[in-house]
């Protein structure tokens, strides 16, 4: 453990001494964190403690323990992280993703889950801070946090939502994702695939199970920038519909549909999935990773849009996310930076959903080991196109994405998160799924 001097009187109250915040901060610690610190931590005055060869994590200002102080764990952390004030080095072995992981094994082998810490660990620590002069009124909220305002999954709530996400601009998605910018998991037949391959074959693999073919209807509910739309329309034929309620979205297939010649075939709506009018119309439904969005109570609705807009006897294939624990928005970090009241629940309460909602469910197709491929991807653009990111949205917003995509893959890795391809009919008319199939 190494110790430095450090006189500066806004850090120790004015008084002298060979104990650098470090140390400090690290015993105050102990309760919290089971024991001795699992990192080296590396603290504003220069001082460090923890075992070396740890990953590091260095706290660049006051303030970064003022947030944990106000926001006590993964919030607190994440809005010291994004506006820099907390910082995960690239150290010898150790990356953001790397350090991520040996803290939650950590925390895991000490079973800190869920533990809390005795009145007289809480009294110490706040000794400390108040030594270390860090209490006071909380730092404000990072600039690209959300604040998003109105009714719960109101239409203009659910569009300021997706605003925030959505709309940062066509060209920071285009420089993440891949030229179809499906913004959805792959569909990797090997690991070594590209990112293109494994979008391509994933909309193949969508396409194939609602059969389209030419002349066949489609109506895409959540149709981002339009990869499944467009894909249907150009490689299989079909006539298709797709909804949006994002006007950067809108905008972008628009001009892609002008290049591609498929005006004759393609229509994108700037409209609520709600508001769709078609009833029995569409041969297939398609809805690719915009479950989530639609909320707990609110479900039941949407999947009524999917099973009055088919005809009876027409395929429905939903793609979403799912989540198990006390955290069905993601966790605090998602819910307040990426994406505001996103839902996901355990794969098997959706299929209950859908099957309350009439729709008879066929196939259920796990695809979360894809989804750690296919972010890997997308991390690998994100970084060899650092530069241009930061100059379109700033470095704050581009610290937010690298730990959402780190974290994301490690959540789809360890199995804190799924993702399934839910293949449904409408009753009322006989199907013709085959009885064997070879997706």
């Amino acid at each position: 453990m190494t110790s430095t001097v450090s006189t500066d009187p806004s850090t120790h109250g004015g008084t002298p001494t060979t104990d650098g915040v470090a140390d400090r901060l690290a015993e105050a610690l102990r309760p919290f964190v089971g024991g001795d610190l699992p990192v080296r931590l590396r603290a504003w005055d220069g001082s460090e403690a923890g075992p070396a060869g740890a990953p590091v994590v260095e706290l660049r200002s006051p303030d970064a323990v003022r947030r944990l102080l106000w926001h006590p764990g993964e919030l607190g952390a994440a809005q010291a992280y994004v506006t820099g004030e907390l910082e995960v080095p690239r150290e010898d072995e150790w990356d953001l993703d790397s350090a991520l992981t040996h803290a939650f094994s950590v925390a895991r082998e000490r079973g800190l889950a869920g533990s809390r810490p005795s009145a007289a660990a809480l009294a110490q620590a706040l000794r400390t801070a108040l030594g270390l002069g860090l209490v006071g009124r909380p730092p404000a909220p990072p600039a690209s946090q959300a604040r998003i305002r109105g009714r719960l999954h109101s239409a203009l709530r659910d569009r300021r939502a997706i605003s925030h996400h959505y709309d940062l601009s066509n060209e920071f998605y285009s420089l993440i994702l891949e030229e179809s910018m499906a913004y959805s998991c792959g569909y990797h037949e090997s690991p070594d695939v590209s990112l293109e391959q494994a979008q391509r074959a994933k909309l193949d693999l969508v396409c194939r199970k609602l059969d389209l073919g030419p002349g066949r209807t489609l109506l895409d509910v959540g149709c981002g920038w339009g990869s499944l739309s467009l894909h249907a329309a150009q490689h299989f034929g079909a006539q298709v519909t797709g909804v949006t309620i994002a006007a950067e979205q809108k905008k972008f297939i628009d001009a892609r549909i002008a290049e591609r010649g498929l005006g004759d075939r393609v229509e994108i709506r700037l409209q609520d999935y709600r508001e769709v009018p078609e009833r029995d119309h569409f041969d297939a439904v398609g809805s690719i990773e915009m479950g989530e969005h639609v909320g707990e109570r609110n479900y039941p609705t949407y999947a009524e849009v999917l099973r009055r807009s088919v005809r009876p006897g027409g395929r429905v294939l939903v793609q979403q996310m799912s989540r198990t624990g006390k955290w069905p928005g993601g966790g605090p970090f998602i819910e307040s930076f990426i994406a505001p009241d996103m839902y996901m629940r355990p794969v098997g309460e959706t299929v209950a959903h859908l099957e309350r909602g009439g729709l008879e469910v066929r196939d259920v197709h796990a695809l979360r080991e894809h989804y750690v491929l296919t972010v890997a991807g997308w991390l690998e653009r994100f970084e060899a196109n650092l530069g241009r990111l930061t100059d379109l949205v700033g470095e704050e917003v581009v610290r937010v994405w690298r730990l959402y995509l780190v974290g994301g893959a490690m959540a789809f890795r360890d199995g804190r998160m799924g993702v399934d391809q839910i293949l449904m009919v409408r009753p009322g008319r006989p199907h013709d799924l085959p009885p064997v199939r070879g997706w």
